[in-house]
């Protein structure tokens, strides 16, 4: 793992030197971004770093120097080109601040980590859980560290067999995942949660939209127990068929999954900033 952090690389990543009074530490007053890297190469930086932008703004942090993340990345990639497979992580926080809600003066923390993982797996369950997105939240839609809920709700999918959760929202209508979209098959038709839901925006949601389309309307919780096929996406799950929700068993890679996936991969291959 190589760690940037305000400027500079990080001898130690483990004995870092982020401040006990950060905010994004006291409060989760911050946001972030997790890219792919296939090859020694992030995957679809602009986009990621348009989106890191938002979420700041919308948080009331200040803007991100976009060009100053661009070089941190270039130093983390330069100082760790070996990864096959990993994550590249982004955290922009309200820096150091009082021990209160109120942020402090000296301005925002920027740290860029790398780290290699493993490939996810082809296909995976998901669990739904008793908790609710509040799609009426100050932050539903901002990428923010306040991850607590998600960290909650994971453990219990995991729990349960699953390698994610699924939440509805205040109305009981399906939402996302703790770090994942989600897509239904019905009949053929494919279809998403729009982002009034109180969807994250993801990345890849986004690139499936544009290269192979999908309806985007709401859909109650319950309309996972009549779906043909479910998928999720993320940044580094690409798009991955889902064989279980719950106690109900799907048949994957279902046959538009499949063909979403293959579309995806050619066209990820061909443009690695899309």
């Amino acid at each position: 793992m190589i760690v940037w952090l305000n400027g500079a690389v990080v001898p130690d990543p483990v004995a870092g030197a982020i401040s006990p009074l950060d905010h994004g530490l006291t409060t989760g007053d911050g946001v972030f971004e997790t890219l792919k890297i296939v090859d020694g190469q992030p995957f679809a930086v602009t986009r990621h770093l348009e989106r890191l932008v938002t979420s700041a703004t919308g948080l009331g942090l200040p803007e991100p120097d976009v060009a100053q993340v661009e070089d941190a990345i270039a130093v983390v990639m330069k100082a760790d080109p070996g990864i096959a497979f990993g994550r590249l992580r982004i955290t922009y926080t309200g820096g150091v601040s009082p021990l209160s809600s109120d942020r402090g003066t000296t301005g925002p923390t920027l740290l860029v980590a790398s780290q290699a993982i493993q490939p996810p797996a082809p296909t995976s369950a998901i669990v739904t859980v008793p908790w609710l997105r509040n799609e009426r939240s100050a932050v539903a839609g901002l990428k923010t560290t306040s991850y607590a809920e998600n960290v909650r709700a994971l453990a219990y999918a995991k729990e349960r067999g699953g390698t994610e959760a699924i939440f509805a929202n205040t109305i009981g209508n399906l939402c996302e995942g703790t770090g994942t979209n989600i897509f239904c098959v019905f009949d053929g038709e494919l279809v998403t949660p729009p982002l009034s839901s109180g969807a994250l925006a993801g990345v890849t949601r986004a690139l499936v939209l544009a290269w192979y389309g999908a309806t985007e309307r709401d859909l109650p919780l319950t309309a996972l127990a009549d779906a043909d096929e479910i998928f999720l996406t993320s940044t580094t799950r690409d798009v991955q068929a889902i064989h279980r929700v719950d106690d109900r068993e799907l048949p994957a890679p279902g046959e538009v999954t499949a063909a979403v996936a293959k579309i995806f991969a050619d066209r990820a291959t061909e443009d690695p900033n899309p």
